[in-house]
């Protein structure tokens, strides 16, 4: 077993484990060849002046025919220095129109080399993101590092970028990479970005945007420096010993995927240069040309010593540190609900606790669930969607399976429900009963999947776009700390006229943020709860300017210390309704529009409920704003309605609070609804 495998062993991680198996992929990175202007003594691919591996045009257009045909990558150009490629700008101009975004890691020097004086415009024209290698801020390291005179020519390619709008206009970013000069670990990235800024900005007036921390691979030229120093042996162990399993999920060569100069498919820059190509089911090497990335997904990723590098104290890979502060956060909050909670009686508050009644029919359907699933699942509401279905419904968080088991009965024999969270000892629990839970609910087979992985990144578990009818979650976002990013993939998941309704902890003002550093806080999800005006914010970003509340109740903090910490803050439980819609405006508007419910929506045959102030009585005419007729005409609901008139004619405002800023003295603060 080598280090790697073996370091996974004694941390408890399985090598069949899914974060060490490729998702779907998001980034083509392409190794251009070993021609560089630079002979620097980390380089991995071992490039130099003197490199002869050099992509030719014919792999070049094999890349394009694939961008073409997987249109919506990320294309991440490496070498050596690929400016040097003579065919450099006729793949940047061919691939541009079929990519999301074009990465080029360059040294910066590079634009001064001749025939490339016209580069920083060009890289301008074509919107390209430059990540660029400064090994430190201060001229004796870097010229250590990468040969004489290479500070003061990054220094002035710097100062030409930044005149030309780099890291001062939108979508001109620049980053540099920081790699250490010896035979230790990088430090926290976050901190030596911080001194990065200041020096640079200071001594030269220079402006970037992120610093990008990469953890030295022993491989090729630096096992070489390394062995000529005896520091091979104690390198290794460096790296076995900071070992951070919170890293291994995010590894890049999950959805990363690394093609040679030669055409050659690798799971990595770092498998590249070891040789290491993918092989197909005959052995026979997979090239770009024959490539369809869902052959790739879920094979097991090609590991060896050197990944020892890409784990270690903050993690690597090229896209920086994999731990930070919201790594350290998921930690904290795994490790409450994994370790320090036997079941919801040790909770301090009732914050993570439902205390709504279900309505009969789901409690009806709570009855057939195991003991120990109940007894062990953590929420601070009770709803499920109606008119679920034959729906796909997503559980964000879901911990040991309620809601997703809940949900699995009411979507029926043609619907599914995915759950995910991240923490295992709830997932074994959710797991260890899908078969028995399916034979109680009287199913052929399971309707429930439980994957493991972060709520902030859905596509690296195989969430597609557009895949989801409904997303719920009980009393987790909160618990995150890229709440943007969540939002961001419940949208991104969602279909047309999906629906996002979740029960979370909102909180009546901003929470201090050294509060987030507080275990219990967080664990018993105070810490980090929505601020109301924040969360409305964030949606009408992401295109979402009307969500409705659909229940609430306030949050009794009855703990003496936690009330010390928090009590100045009114916490209350909402369940909170959103949908995915392009016709929502940020006001009520009037068309004159008529809603009536037709009493089909099963456990509903009077009254359907839409949020705490629009209850639809069947057969009972309404008249409804625009938003509320689009959420019922426009979604699954649609089919349970009859709603007469459309946006020809508009009458004004209707009579209702605005979705743009709560009004303490409405009869709903919170806005978006008719009144």
């Amino acid at each position: 077993m080598n280090a790697f495998l073996s370091t996974l062993d004694a941390s408890g991680i399985s090598r069949d484990d899914e974060c060490l198996k490729r998702t779907e992929l998001t980034t083509l990175q392409i190794n251009m060849g070993n021609l560089c202007n630079q002979n620097c003594q980390h380089c991995h691919v071992g490039a130099s002046p003197e490199g002869s591996k050099v992509m030719s045009i014919k792999i070049i257009d094999d890349i394009i025919t694939f961008l073409a045909t997987n249109r919506g990558l990320i294309l991440d150009i490496t070498g050596g220095a690929p400016e040097l490629n003579p065919n450099f700008k006729y793949f940047i101009k061919k691939a541009r129109p079929h990519v999301e975004e074009i990465i080029v890691r360059s040294n910066l020097s590079v634009i001064y080399e001749k025939g490339n004086e016209d580069l920083p415009e060009f890289y301008k024209k074509n919107k390209i993101h430059l990540i660029c290698s400064l090994p430190c801020y201060g001229e004796e390291n870097v010229d250590k590092q990468r040969g004489d005179g290479a500070f003061k020519k990054s220094i002035s390619a710097l100062k030409a970028l930044n005149s030309i709008g780099y890291a001062k206009q939108k979508d001109l970013d620049i980053d540099l990479v920081y790699n250490p000069s010896g035979a230790f670990l990088p430090p926290e990235q976050e901190k030596l970005q911080k001194e990065y800024s200041h020096h640079l900005k200071k001594d030269f007036n220079i402006d970037f945007g992120r610093l990008v921390t990469i953890t030295n691979v022993p491989i090729k030229r630096f096992k070489e420096y390394l062995d000529s120093r005896g520091e091979y042996d104690q390198y290794i162990e460096l790296l076995k010993d900071n070992f951070n399993p919170e890293t291994v999920c995010g590894i890049m060569c999950r959805k990363f995927l690394s093609i040679g100069y030669d055409g050659k498919v690798y799971d990595c820059d770092f498998n590249q240069s070891l040789g290491w190509e993918l092989k197909d089911e005959s052995g026979k090497p997979i090239t770009i040309a024959k490539l369809s990335p869902k052959q790739l997904e879920s094979r097991d990723i090609m590991v060896g010593e050197h990944c020892l590098s890409c784990t270690a104290g903050y993690g690597s890979s090229c896209q920086g540190a994999l731990a930070d502060d919201v790594t350290a956060g998921k930690k904290m909050v795994k490790e409450y609900y994994g370790k320090v909670l036997a079941s919801k009686n040790d909770l301090k508050t009732s914050a993570c606790c439902s205390a709504e009644v279900f309505p009969m029919y789901i409690r009806k359907i709570v009855k057939d669930i195991y003991p120990e699933i109940l007894d062990k699942f953590y929420g601070c509401g009770s709803r499920i969607p109606d008119a679920i279905d034959g729906c796909t419904v997503l559980d964000l968080g879901c911990g040991t399976g309620r809601d997703v088991y809940i949900a699995s009965k009411l979507v029926g024999e043609n619907g599914r429900v995915i759950g995910v969270d991240m923490t295992d000892e709830q997932l074994a629990v959710a797991n260890k009963y899908r078969k028995k839970q399916a034979e109680k609910f009287g199913f052929k087979s399971s309707k429930v999947e439980f994957k493991k992985g972060y709520i902030e990144d859905l596509k690296s578990i195989g969430i597609e776009d557009n895949s989801v009818d409904v997303v719920i979650s009980n009393c987790v976002i909160n618990l995150s700390f890229d709440k943007q990013k969540v939002m961001k993939e419940i949208f991104r998941v969602l279909k047309p006229g999906g629906e996002l309704f979740f029960s979370d902890v909102f909180a009546g003002r901003r929470i201090s943020k050294d509060l987030l550093e507080d275990p219990v806080l967080v664990g018993e999800c105070l810490a980090g709860a929505f601020y109301i005006e924040d969360f409305r914010r964030l949606l009408s970003s992401l295109g979402c300017p009307d969500c409705r509340v659909y229940s609430e109740r306030k949050i009794a903090i009855s703990d003496a210390e936690v009330k010390a910490k928090v009590g100045m803050v009114d916490f209350y439980s909402r369940t909170v309704r959103a949908f995915k819609l392009d016709s929502l405006e940020d006001l009520c508007e009037d068309y004159g529009q008529v809603a009536t419910y037709l009493g089909t929506i099963q456990n509903n045959p009077h009254s359907f409920i839409l949020d705490d102030h629009h209850e639809f009585i069947k057969d009972k005419p309404m008249l409804v704003c625009g938003n509320s007729a689009s959420m019922i005409a426009n979604t699954r609901f649609a089919k349970h309605f009859k709603v007469s008139g459309d946006r020809s004619t508009h009458f004004g405002l209707f009579e209702c609070g605005p979705v743009a800023g709560r009004d303490e003295k409405a009869d709903n603060p919170y806005g978006g609804g008719c009144c």
